[in-house]
């Protein structure tokens, strides 16, 4: 349990809650000073003396890196790659599966675009199937239903474990039962879900996992990583290879990393990758079940005061559902929505309909307001929001 002491001393961590009601952590979250220090003062080792030598210079940190952020998601050292965003952590093990013609990807209605497109590429260059999972009348996936669809082609299921633009929590877990026992790759895009939910891939049971450091992490931006399970990262191929995923051993010969870091590149955003292990140590010092309690407690009273307006609908579907309430506002658009929000210091976003066609274009919804809330955040910035959102529907 976090405790309203607690909540003082990660404030008083995190310059920018002086500034802001910072209700946009989908987007990109506060980090706090630890992290931000972090990346600075390597930034300045890079100033001083050199960006090669700064990194010998802090060699040990580096290795540091794949515990901590293995010890986040219960994964070994040697299933981490530090990737640059959670897009790329997920092409490069995306990409790297062989697919051929006629090989099936399950995915889910409310799957992100970013995602999707993938798919369709695969679609377009190899023959891929795609199938679509539908939502269960809660509006996470019908699990049951995404088992029927499963046959002796089925190659991969890929599902985004919290989708970006709706307070759903998809039941990943059940998904990777599901995978283990057909014999199929389960790849979890975990975007917003790490940092936000206690996430360990062994009870969840995916083969890969994807995500950022700047948004529920508290990370810097610029950051991400990948887990791929040991035995499958030793038997796949990267799409592309540097001098860094693997050794260039004769003319005609090269022998790939072992274990994730094949996935890596050999130039990469260093003074983040430390940051990133600060922020991954900080939130398992906050403990992450603590820090999901605290979430759904705040989501659900920004939830519950936005619905009681008449003017106001709120978007969000799911049995469980997570720290990002949307909502859209009668008569105005999102982006004013969001405008009017910034200009009183409350942060949100706007989530565009085209970034999830298969869930908000075909519910009618051309864009929403996104708020995003975490342990960070006090009771009364919600209720700032609130206010603030009525005030729209008096104008």
């Amino acid at each position: 349990m976090i405790t309203p002491d607690d909540i003082a001393c990660y404030r008083a961590e995190t310059r920018g809650t002086e500034h802001v009601a910072h209700l946009n952590n989908a987007g990109a979250s506060l980090p706090p000073d630890a992290v931000h220090e972090r990346v600075i003062r390597h930034l300045d080792r890079e100033r001083d003396i050199g960006g090669y030598e700064a990194k010998a210079e802090a060699a040990n940190e580096f290795e540091a890196f794949y515990p901590a952020i293995a010890g986040l998601i219960g994964a070994k050292p040697q299933e981490i790659a530090f990737i640059e965003n959670a897009t790329r952590a997920w092409d490069m093990a995306f990409y790297s599966l062989p697919f051929r013609e006629g090989d099936e990807i399950i995915t889910v209605e409310t799957e992100y675009a970013s995602n999707f497109m993938g798919y369709l590429q695969a679609r377009k260059r190899h023959g891929a199937v795609i199938k679509v999972a539908p939502c269960a009348p809660s509006g996470r996936v019908d699990v049951a239903a995404l088992e029927k669809l499963i046959t002796s082609r089925t190659k991969l299921i890929s599902v985004t474990h919290v989708p970006s633009h709706s307070g759903i929590i998809n039941p990943a877990a059940e998904i990777g039962r599901i995978a283990r026992q057909h014999g199929i790759l389960f790849l979890l895009d975990a975007c917003q879900s790490v940092g936000q939910l206690p996430v360990d891939v062994n009870e969840i049971g995916c083969d890969m996992l994807s995500a950022t450091g700047r948004k529920f992490l508290r990370g810097p931006r610029g950051t991400g990583f990948l887990y791929v399970r040991e035995e499958l990262a030793n038997s796949l191929e990267p799409v592309m290879l540097d001098l860094h995923a693997a050794e260039w051993t004769g003319e005609d010969q090269y022998r790939i990393e072992a274990g994730a870091r094949r996935f890596e590149n050999w130039e990469c955003f260093f003074a983040g990758k430390l940051g990133l292990a600060v922020a991954a140590r900080y939130a398992q010092k906050v403990g992450l079940a603590a820090i999901a309690e605290r979430n759904t407690a705040l989501a659900e009273r920004l939830r519950g005061g936005l619905a009681s307006f008449a003017h106001v609908d709120v978007r969000d579907r799911g049995e469980e559902k997570c720290a990002i309430v949307t909502f859209t506002v009668k008569g105005r658009e999102a982006a004013e929505v969001h405008h009017a929000l910034r200009q009183q210091g409350i942060n949100t976003s706007v989530s565009s309909g085209d970034y999830s066609r298969l869930d908000l274009t075909r519910r009618g919804i051309k864009s929403l307001v996104r708020a995003s809330v975490h342990y960070y955040n006090l009771e009364n910035e919600i209720d700032r929001c609130i206010e603030a959102v009525a005030r729209l529907g008096r104008g």
